[in-house]
């Protein structure tokens, strides 16, 4: 029988929790949905239930230890972290393009300003394209000393570099419009690593090209002809394409080859060399023989390729080149200038009425070619002939304006200017064909004309042969005469060097290896004549003179003991004297190579 129902106790709905009790004793955290926990990728208790289906085990995770839902671990990417990644990924590829455009635009920043710097510095004409302007660009910039940090000038490159542009010029296709070339294929040198055919090696007619183009040309043509001739001995290795003196070459023409340095390559062979360079002497005759060039061009070829003779030991050839170059000065001159030379010996009349530049030129490197090959009496009265035509010329009419000092502001100026215009190719310079000008140029060489003539008085003092003016002058009083042309030299070059103007660098730096050279030759002479008196024995009978004595009158004296006081002396004066020119020299040096580091010509902005 059921018990009646006020008996049954009945569970009040408003009591009755809307979750089964928790068993653990604890209610687990809720999760708001508001926000993103950590409960996404780890937690110990999950508080939805996990499907089977739905539920992917890590792989390195160990079986649980206690429940079945312990040390479980959620999916890694999750939404969110995606689009972090995501976005992470494109902000580095981002930041990586923007730094190597960044790397590539400063790069061809650097190597703009470097070509604008070295264009500026090396100026090429105009018209020239743009590869020829820049192989000559590299071509003069490799043959600077201080190029490279060990100071060797890599010749075989230049060379190569000059037989390019000289392909590149007289090619009617790129640079040689208008050039009439020889026909004939075997009249042109084959340039190693081109596809063209080269360059001839006959002069050409270039009147057709423009002045600038010409003077580039030429100063191509001289710069082959310089690296000819440091590479004259020199084999080309076509096996394995380098350069090399000949001596270490092996084969039949070199019997005894040298070793080479630690280091290097192994030797050529010499079936597989051929010459490194085309000889020097055709580039000096293709620059004689060719149409279109000044007067003072084809001096400056001749003058050179007599050098190049005379250091070949070809004293003969190298004489009738001098002889060609006083022919192209003499040929140069006006009409009516008769009889100013004379031709047998080179002597510059005193009556000559027009002298030219190239004239004194030409007559002194055939004086320097007469002393260097031991024939003073014939370089002598050259050197007083030229020496007295420069005397004679007249001074400059305008005295040239003392550079202002410029502020701050105004280089700055001038600054943005040389940056921002380009400057235009240089005037052409003087044919050589003029009168020139006593300036501080000529004074300079007026200088090393008269270190010359001292040199040559003293040293034809020592010698046992006669000449001409030996008759008429005793060995001292010859020593004495060079060493006062030396004095004066030395005195003249130190005063025109502080005269000159500061950016003239050529002509101080012509100006500086006259003075070096004079105090050499002045030391040198003041101590072989200190050294011969004290050879001098009173047994020689020498003369007798008369010195203040230190207590009362006069008491005699030889006159060997009184010219050693004096040379002493001397000798004195000139250490002294040269410890002044070194300091000068030094500052000399420092100043120049300011000048051609410095961007402005005019000197540094702030300095």
């Amino acid at each position: 029988m059921l018990p009646p129902e006020r008996f049954l106790v009945r569970i009040i709905w408003r009591r009755r929790p809307l979750r089964p009790p928790n068993l653990n004793g604890h209610l687990p955290g809720l999760r708001p949905f508001t926000q993103n926990s950590q409960l996404l990728l780890v937690s110990k208790s999950s508080p939805r239930p996990e499907l089977p289906y739905l539920y992917t085990p890590p792989r390195f995770t160990q079986a649980p230890s206690s429940g079945p839902y312990q040390n479980q671990l959620s999916r890694f990417l999750t939404t969110e972290r995606k689009q972090h990644l995501k976005h992470e990924t494109k902000q580095f590829l981002k930041n990586l393009f923007y730094v190597h455009v960044g790397l590539i635009s400063l790069g061809l920043l650097v190597a703009l300003i470097s070509v604008e710097f070295y264009e500026r510095k090396y100026q090429t004409p105009p018209e020239w394209t743009f590869r020829s302007r820049n192989i000559y660009r590299a071509a003069r910039k490799i043959e600077e000393p201080d190029y490279s940090t060990s100071g060797i000038v890599e010749w075989p490159d230049i060379d190569n570099n000059y037989a390019s542009l000289l392909s590149r010029l007289e090619d009617p296709d790129v640079d040689g419009k208008d050039l009439e070339l020889p026909a004939n294929d075997q009249d042109r040198v084959w340039v190693f690593g081109l596809r063209r055919l080269g360059f001839t090696r006959k002069g050409l007619d270039v009147s057709t090209k423009s002045e600038e183009w010409r003077r580039g040309y030429h100063a191509a043509l001289m710069g082959a002809a310089r690296a000819a001739e440091h590479l004259d001995g020199w084999v080309f290795d076509r096996s394995r394409g380098m350069s090399c003196p000949k001596e270490y070459m092996i084969g039949p023409s070199n019997p005894r080859p040298k070793p080479v340095p630690y280091g290097a390559s192994s030797p050529p062979l010499e079936e597989n060399c051929d010459p490194a360079s085309e000889p020097p002497q055709t580039f000096y005759n293709k620059i004689l023989t060719s149409t279109g060039f000044t007067s003072g061009q084809r001096l400056d070829a001749a003058l050179a390729y007599g050098d190049y003779l005379d250091w070949k030991g070809l004293h003969e050839s190298a004489e009738e080149m001098y002889d060609w170059g006083l022919d192209i000065a003499m040929g140069a001159l006006p009409l009516g200038a008769n009889n100013i030379v004379d031709t047998q010996t080179g002597i510059i009349s005193s009556d000559a009425t027009y002298v030219s530049n190239n004239l004194l030129k030409a007559a002194n490197a055939l004086a320097v070619h007469h002393a260097q090959v031991g024939r003073p009496y014939a370089a002598l009265p050259i050197f007083l002939s030229v020496l007295r035509a420069r005397k004679q010329l007249s001074l400059p009419h305008v005295p040239e304006p003392p550079e202002e000092e410029q502020s701050r502001v105004q280089k700055l100026l001038s600054f943005a200017k040389w940056m921002l215009i380009t400057p235009s190719y240089p005037p052409p310079p003087p044919t050589g064909d003029e009168t020139p000008i006593r300036n501080p140029k000529a004074m300079c060489e007026e200088a090393a004309i008269m270190a010359h003539v001292g040199e040559i008085i003293f040293a034809s003092s020592q010698d046992g042969t006669q000449t001409p003016f030996a008759d008429n002058l005793k060995t001292l009083q010859k020593q004495q005469s060079g060493l006062s042309w030396t004095r004066d030299a030395v005195d003249i070059s130190e005063s025109t060097l502080s005269s000159m103007s500061l950016d003239d660098l050529d002509e101080r730096k012509t100006c500086a290896e006259c003075l070096r050279s004079g105090m050499e030759n002045w030391s040198t002479m003041v101590r072989r004549i200190l050294k011969e008196q004290q050879t001098i024995t009173p047994a020689t009978g020498q003369e007798i003179g008369l010195r203040r004595s230190w207590f009362w009158g006069w008491q005699e004296v030889e006159k060997a003991e009184v010219n050693q006081g004096k040379w002493d002396r001397e000798l004195q004066l000139v250490n002294e004297r040269m410890g002044h020119v070194q300091g000068l020299l030094s500052r000399e040096d420092v100043l120049r190579r300011t000048r051609r580091a410095s961007l402005l010509g005019n000197g540094m902005i702030f300095s």
